[in-house]
Order: structure tokens, then C-alpha cells, then sequence
């Protein structure tokens, strides 16, 4: 094996294991921050364990606060989930140490059902379409939620023209 499959290897071998070793987790949303974050408070664990986390919902980009239909995505995923119980599967920690999970809500895919209303845009990276490619483009057709208006500004062109919110 040479040096690049020496450190390649392991690396994704772990990136599998832990992959494989996540197991969905149930809680309760106690806050959403805005369309795409919000904080659940986990079922079980002692009680360090069950202090509220951040979640960040994976494969979506919703509008910034400040940004045009950044309120009504809030609203849209705070009538959905806020205060029930969800389950969620968390893939990664991004660099504002949330977790990044797929959350679903009597079973059904919460970040899914954010784009396909309207209130998100599906997150392609390169040239993949992404997870939620088709509702995005049911949600263009109907021009549904942020759809609706012609010039939405995807959220990272608009933090890289307008900063982040304050």
C-alpha cells in the first residue's frame, strides 16, 4: 500500500464506522433558530446528555433570517416540528460545532418536506443534484413559498454579498 491508501484508507474505513454506528436519536425541538437550525433536547441520557442541542438540517439551505423569506421558512419549520418529538439521524459536526442531521417527524423526511413546500433550497454540491433535487423542482413548478418570487437569492450568494445576518 503506498502512502496516499495509507492515510486514505483508515479515514474513510472511520468515516463508514461512524456512518454505520449512528442511530437515529429521538427528541424534542425547544427552539428554531431559523429554516434550516433549530435545538432539540435528546429523549435519554444522563442529565449532560439531555441539555438541548443544535441542529443543523442536512442536504437544505433555507433563506437567512434577515433575507427575504427567511421569516416564513422560520414560521414554516416552527408550525412543522416545534415542541413535538422527532427523530433524527446526525451525519457529521459542522464548524459551529451543530450537528448536521436529517430530522424526520412521524416519519417523514423534515428536510424534504421543507424544500418540496417551498421553504429551502435543496443543497447540491459540484455537479451532484443533491438529496432533494426532485421537490425543489416540483417546488419551482408550482412556485410554491420562495419559489413564488422571481429573484430568490440562494443564501450563500446572499451572505457573499450582504455578510450574515446581525
Amino acid at each position: 500500500m503506498n502512502w496516499i491508501g495509507a492515510l486514505v484508507l483508515p479515514t474513510a474505513l472511520a468515516l463508514f464506522a461512524a456512518q454505520a454506528g449512528a442511530q437515529p436519536l429521538g427528541g424534542t425541538v425547544t427552539l428554531v433558530i431559523d429554516g434550516d437550525t433549530l435545538w432539540i433536547r435528546p429523549d435519554s441520557g444522563d442529565a449532560n446528555a439531555r441539555k438541548p442541542r443544535a441542529i443543523r438540517l442536512r442536504d437544505i439551505d433555507a433563506p437567512e433570517s434577515c433575507q427575504a423569506w427567511g421569516p416564513q421558512a422560520k414560521a414554516a419549520l416552527e408550525a412543522r416540528v416545534l415542541h413535538r418529538h422527532v427523530r433524527l439521524r446526525s451525519h457529521a459536526t459542522d464548524s459551529f460545532q451543530r450537528q448536521v442531521a436529517t430530522l424526520s417527524l412521524d416519519g417523514e423526511d423534515i428536510g424534504a418536506w421543507m424544500v418540496a413546500q417551498g421553504h429551502a433550497w435543496n443543497s447540491g454540491y459540484g455537479q451532484q443534484p443533491g438529496a432533494y433535487a426532485a421537490q425543489e423542482i416540483s417546488a419551482r413548478i408550482a412556485r410554491r413559498g420562495l419559489f413564488a418570487q422571481g429573484d430568490a437569492l440562494e443564501p450563500r450568494k446572499f451572505r457573499r454579498l450582504h455578510g450574515p445576518c446581525r
